[in-house]
């Protein structure tokens, strides 16, 4: 039998399910290492034959002349450096976090349909308006009967299309490759190609962003697209804030040209516990639901990819092919 082999973790939300990272089919060296010590990190890395973190760079990666997977634990490489993991040694990724990310799409397009965050507001303040108390109070909006447009239609997109069309909300969608939709390619009434973001937005009542960030979506929707938008339509990003020109939505929003929004990610890192720049941007708007980046952080979705992680140790363990890679 073959040494144990040397597996180190540097991601400290998956380090929190250790339990579940060991349940592999034979036991092995884990090494979890402290975030706040990159050096360790490094050291960790140079000695091991599987790496498991959310980001690598370059030089984390220098002199890790053993290492034969590297696992990351969400469903983008956006923060593995170009280069820092050679194209012989398999880069896998998880996923999982679809349902978890759809609950949380339409949790928000329900709050702001129904006008949820003024109500709330209005009630800690003591008042209690209502149509029925006072007039001229806005009605709120059904969901049922509106149309969802979806930006990007893999695994996030396929949960959230299957959630709306439960609401009883009509669903198109637009990816790259409408012709290679995947399962449940039925579900949208029409799947739009690159050149058909605009008819998407025409048509839209609620857009959801679940596109990945590449260069070639950096700034899609930008003001242009978004005087597409009819004046009461929502926008909800889930997926990667620069998808989104920062600038043309705040003006949008701030001179009532859309509905609203719900902005789960941002265009700055934060500091620590400390929002970023643009989250204080757009607190001093209503109509907008401002989310930490947590959309998909429910405890079961770090489950399901730990175990997914467990899988391919085994494979490797074994020799046989791996599962997700994406290099």
């Amino acid at each position: 039998m073959s040494a144990p082999l040397r597996i180190a973790v540097t991601d400290p939300i998956i380090s929190a399910f250790a339990d579940e990272l060991r349940r592999t089919a034979r036991p092995h060296e884990w090494t979890f290492t402290d975030p706040a010590d990159p050096r360790a990190a490094r050291m960790a890395i140079a000695d091991a034959d599987v790496v498991i973190g959310s980001r690598l760079t370059a030089a984390d990666m220098a002199g890790a002349d053993r290492v034969r997977l590297v696992h990351v634990t969400g469903a983008g490489v956006d923060r593995v450096d170009a280069g820092a993991v050679s194209p012989e040694v398999p880069l896998c990724n998880t996923g999982h976090h679809g349902p978890a990310i759809a609950e949380h799409v339409l949790m928000t397009a329900l709050m702001l349909r129904r006008r949820a965050l003024q109500a709330d507001t209005e009630m800690r303040r003591g008042q209690w308006r209502t149509i029925a108390t006072a007039p001229g109070t806005p009605y709120h909006r059904s969901l049922a009967g509106s149309t969802l447009g979806l930006i990007g239609y893999g695994e996030i997109g396929r949960s959230v299309a299957h959630l709306a069309a439960a609401f009883g909300m009509r669903v198109i969608a637009m990816r790259r490759h409408p012709q290679t939709a995947g399962g449940d390619s039925e579900l949208p009434d029409r799947v739009y190609g690159e050149d058909g973001l605009h008819d998407l937005l025409d048509e839209s009542d609620v857009v959801v962003v679940t596109a990945p960030l590449t260069e070639r979506t950096r700034g899609l929707i930008d003001a242009e697209a978004l005087t597409h938008l009819h004046p009461d339509a929502l926008i909800i990003n889930v997926a990667r804030g620069p998808l989104i020109d920062e600038d043309a939505l705040y003006a949008a929003l701030a001179e009532h040209r859309i509905g609203g929004a719900g902005i789960d990610v941002w265009w700055d890192a934060p500091q620590g516990t400390d929002a970023p720049a643009s989250v204080h941007r757009f607190a001093s708007l209503d109509r907008v639901v401002l989310t930490p980046h947590y959309s998909g952080h429910a405890r079961e979705v770090f489950v399901a990819r730990a175990a997914d992680i467990v899988r391919n140790i085994d494979l490797l363990d074994a020799g046989l092919p791996l599962e997700r890679r994406v290099n």
